[in-house]
This record gives structure tokens, sequence and C-alpha cells, in this order.
């Protein structure tokens, strides 16, 4: 059964996750206790091997293949492969539930589609949605062993009432090689199109309508089917166990305690006798290897974490509660193309009917949410400048003839004066006449088109002595 612990984090609360950490069903620890036990056990025996059993000669060559050990270990790129590979997982784990066949959307096709109140009406709507609940069946069978646990044969999926001895014997004559989960999806289209003939679907739209929500419900089928054939590529998953397992192989080796290697910590000068002995004194002896027993429980257990949901139609404590799930879609699809068809409450007025502005109520728990202004847009926050010419309105156009007013910077408008002109303003117009701008190019080639070699050759003057003053320190 599926753990499911939403209401405890619910709220953001001071402890909120650690409360979560004293669970046994579903937890890592249930995950990985075994590999974690052995882990420490193959630790403690090295160890006391190496402290009571090597003589100090094998003592000095375990140390060096420790060391050796301890290096090699950090040249795995054990984050990197291990993560990307959990995302993966997660990400196909999320994809195959959402692919889970619901048939809420084509029931209520069915329900609006299929008309008559008659035993014929009412017998046309169970048959399709039966066909449907039993494709869904049909495939959950083949992908999860709950499911195949519940319906071994097609015997127990008659006495279920999914399917009828007619059927099955219809099913079981049409011979083919491949997953036969598709056939009471054609035995829906083939009963839409005569209950068309006969009136029960009035129109074409209706009937293409519901077609089209049996083939969202048979594309989910097959989705779920194929995710179950196509698995993340072996080599994938090989490479990950591989890197993991002699992470911590080497781990086991390298992270032992021994002795100093020799003249490492010599002191290259005299000092203090106190301090002497420090500089040679070797790594504390943790007989307990905490941080390797934490990473071993890191890596480990998110190596378990994709063991268990790469396949989430196993028997996991959290995997999907398949049977469960095909228990409420044929309830909940039966009686809402059969009880609940044409059984509608009296249409009555609402209480907001003659208010302007309706307003539901707040309880005592509540109330404070209602003096809480509604969000409008961040920019409805936004303090605009009180001066009036930032508001005013000016054509962009480059030939506006109309002169724009000076801008200023927010920051250096505190040392400028009022009306000083913004600093991206080009060095050649600052302290420039207001009126309409200098533009060279643009009267030179009014000259030309004018015809007058004259005026174009005045202008270009013009240009040169304005950009040599514009030089002029």
């Amino acid at each position: 059964m599926t753990v499911s612990y939403t209401l405890k984090v619910a709220e953001a609360r001071f402890g909120g996750f650690s409360s979560l950490l004293l669970r046994w069903r579903g937890s890592i620890y249930k995950l990985l206790y075994k590999e974690f036990l052995l882990f420490i056990a193959l630790y403690a025996l090295l160890s006391i091997i190496y402290r009571l059993l090597l003589t100090q000669e094998q003592r000095h060559v375990y140390a060096q293949v420790a060391r050796y050990c301890n290096r090699s270990a950090d040249l795995i790129p054990l984050s990197f492969v291990l993560g990307f590979y959990v995302t993966l997982v997660v990400n196909r784990w999320w994809a195959q539930y959402t692919s889970i066949p619901l048939p809420d959307q084509l029931m209520c096709v069915i329900s609006a589609s299929v008309h008559g109140v008659d035993q014929r009406g009412r017998l046309l709507r169970r048959t399709l949605i039966r066909y449907a609940n039993l494709a869904s069946v049909l495939v959950l069978r083949s992908v999860s062993t709950r499911v195949l646990k519940r319906f071994p044969t097609m015997e127990h999926v008659v006495d279920a009432g999914f399917m009828s001895q007619e059927e099955r014997k219809k099913f079981e004559s049409l011979k083919s090689d491949f997953n036969k989960y598709w056939i009471p999806c054609v035995w829906f289209t083939n009963l839409a199109a005569q209950a068309r003939r006969d009136g029960r679907i009035r129109d074409d739209i209706a009937l293409c309508l519901l077609l089209e929500e049996l083939n969202k419900y048979r594309a989910k089928c097959s989705m779920l089917f194929h995710y179950d054939w196509i698995s993340i590529p072996l080599v994938y998953t090989q490479v990950v166990t591989i890197a993991v397992y002699s992470f911590f192989a080497l781990s086991l080796v390298g992270r032992q305690f021994v002795e100093p290697e020799a003249g490492r910590a010599k002191p290259q000068e005299p000092l203090e006798p106190g301090q002497e002995a420090a500089s040679t004194m070797g790594d504390l002896d943790m007989y307990v290897p905490l941080t390797t027993l934490l990473q071993f429980f890191f890596y480990a257990g998110w190596l378990k974490v994709a063991e268990q949901i790469i396949n989430p139609f196993g028997e996991d404590d959290d995997d999907f509660e398949t049977n469960q799930l095909i228990d409420r879609n044929l309830q909940v699809s039966l009686l809402s193309v059969d009880d609940m068809y044409q059984n509608l409450p009296p249409a009555e007025k609402d209480l907001y009917w003659d208010e302007d502005s309706a307003q539901p109520p707040y309880t005592v728990a509540t109330a404070a949410e209602a003096l809480r202004p509604s969000f409008l847009g961040s920019t409805f926050n936004l303090r605009m400048s009180d001066d009036p010419e930032q508001s005013v309105q000016v054509e962009a156009s480059p030939g506006s003839a109309r002169p724009l007013p000076a801008t200023q910077t927010p920051l250096l408008g505190r040392f400028l004066a009022a009306g000083a002109p913004s600093p991206a303003i080009s060095l050649r117009t600052f302290g420039r006449v207001r009126g309409t701008p200098w533009n060279p190019h643009v009267l030179r080639l009014r000259a030309e088109e004018s015809g007058d070699p004259e005026a174009a050759d005045r202008i270009e003057e013009a240009s040169v002595r304005s950009e040599d003053e514009a030089g002029e320190p």
C-alpha cells in the first residue's frame, strides 16, 4: 500500500521532516538495513584482521594498499552517474503513473452521448464502459504482479464480471502472437457505431467525441504496456550498480585506520616538546567510521530508491495500488453511466441570485484571509515618479519634429540639477538648444534629392565644423 504523508507536511514548521524519520514502513531503513549491516560487518572484520592478526611488515603493506584504495575511490564520479540515473528513473516513474488509464472522461461522454432510459439504452451504456474497464484490466494483468495474482487466468476475469462467457470465447478464438488488450476497444467502437445507427447516439459529432475519448484511453493502455516492454537500457543500470559497489568495496579497505606513513609528519625544524608530539601524531583512530557509514547510507540509499521505483507495478511499499484503482474505476464508471443517467437534482436559484458580488462566508479560523487585498499584478505596487514631465506622451518616430524632454537617471538626479539631462545623451548634443535634432545625414539626403549640390556642400562643411568643435577640450 502506498505510504502517504501529505498531511504531515501540509505546513512548514520546526522539525516538520524530522517527525518522518521515525517511520519504518516505506522508509530507507527498511529498504537498506540488510546491506548496511553487511557493510558494517565486513568493515569490522577487516579492522580486526589488521589490528590483531597481521605482523608489523604485513601492516605496512596493508597500509600502502589502503592508501591506494582511498585515492582510487575518489576517482569514481559517483555523484554524477548516480544522480543522473536516479533523475531519469524518477521521471519515468511519474510518467508511468500518468499513463494509468482512468475512465472519468470517457464515462462522462458516454453518459451525455448514449441516450435511452429503457433497458436497451442502459445495456449499451454499461456495456461500453465495461469494455473500457476490461481493456485496463487486461493491460494491468500484463504489467502488475498484484493484478496478475488477483486475476491469474481469464476465468477469474469472467468471474469478476469484467467479461462474459461468450465474450471470453470470442476473445480466445482470435489468434494473435501479441498481447490482446486492445480487443475490448474494438468491441467498443463497433458497439458505438451500432448505437449511432440505432439512433441512440443522435449525431456524428457525439460519436466522434466518444471515439476520441476512447482513443485517448486506449493510448494510455498502450503507453503503459510499452513502458513495461521498453526498460531503461540495461547497460546504464549495470554501470551505476558497478560504480556504487566498486566505490564501497574500495572504501572498505581504503577507509580503515592504518599507521601513518613513515616520514610524512617529520618536522623540518626543532619545535617545542608539546608541538613536536602533536606534529608526529597520525590521524584519529576512529573505531566506528561515521563519515564512511553516512556516505554508504546516502549513496547506497540513493541506488535503493532507484531500484524500488524503476518498476512501480510490483509489491513494494510505495508501488502503485493497481487493484484499488481497478475497484475504483469500475464502481465510479458504472455509477456514472447508469444510476446517474438523467438523475438530476432540481434546478434552483443559488444563494447569490440577487446579489451583485458573490462572497462566500468564512469561518473564524479563516476570517483573517478575507482581509488580505486581492493580487492585481506585481506592477500595481510600483512607485511612479511625481515629475509630470515623466508622464508626457511623445512620438518615438525618428522624423518627429517634436523635441524629446530631457531625461534624468534616478541615481545621478540627486547630484545634478532638476533640469540636467541624462548622461545617456551624447556629448555632441549636450548643451544644444532644444529643438529639431541636428542630423546632417538627413539634411544632406534632402539636399541631394532636391538637386542642389551647393547646399549639400554647405551641409558637409557645417558637419565637419561641428565635429571639430565637439572635439575641442
